[in-house]
C-alpha cells in the first residue's frame, strides 16, 4: 500500500478492525518514510451479473437505476429509505446467489414487482402498469383486483 502523503510503498499495519456487520476490514497504517498515519478499508468485490435488455444488448447491473425505478413507483408513498434499501439488497442478494453471469431485464422487473407487492400495493400497481405495458383497461383492472383485499373499495 502506497502512502497517500509521500508515495512511499513501505508501510506497516498498526491496527486492524472489522465493522459490526463483518463485511469491511479497516486497517490503520503507518508510513515508515514520513511517519504519517492513514486508514484503508477492505471489502469483498462482488460481481453482479450483466443485464440482458429486451433488445438483446447487455449492460452492467446498475444499483442506482434500480433505486430510481423503485423511488419513482414509491413517489409520495409512506415507505422509508431503509425499506427501499432492504428491497435493493434482497434483489442484489438473489442475483448473486443465482450465480448467473447474465440475467434478463424481465427477471429483475419481476423481482421488483414481487418486492413492491410486499411493501406497498399502490407502488406495485404503478410499477406493474408501466412494466407490463398494458394494452387495455381490463388488464389494469385485473391487476388492481389482484392486489385488493376483500371488503376494500375496488377501483
Amino acid at each position: 500500500m502506497r502512502c497517500p502523503f509521500c508515495g512511499a510503498s513501505d508501510t506497516t499495519v498498526a491496527d486492524t478492525r472489522i465493522n459490526e456487520d463483518g463485511d469491511i476490514v479497516r486497517r490503520r497504517r503507518r508510513c515508515l518514510s514520513c511517519d504519517k498515519r492513514f486508514s484503508t478499508y477492505e471489502r469483498a468485490e462482488i460481481r453482479l451479473p450483466q443485464v440482458v435488455k429486451k433488445n438483446g444488448s447487455r449492460v452492467d447491473f446498475d444499483r442506482e437505476k434500480l433505486a430510481a425505478s423503485l423511488w419513482l413507483a414509491l413517489r409520495k408513498r409512506p415507505v422509508t429509505v431503509e425499506a427501499v434499501e432492504a428491497v435493493i439488497m434482497r434483489i442484489e442478494e438473489k442475483l448473486l446467489t443465482q450465480g448467473e453471469r447474465e440475467v434478463p431485464s424481465e427477471k429483475i422487473g419481476e423481482m421488483v414487482m414481487h418486492e413492491l407487492k410486499k411493501i406497498d400495493k399502490v407502488a406495485y400497481v404503478r410499477f406493474a402498469s408501466v412494466y407490463r405495458s398494458f394494452e387495455d383497461v381490463d388488464e389494469f383492472s385485473d391487476l388492481v383486483k389482484e392486489v385488493s383485499l376483500p371488503g376494500q373499495r375496488r377501483v
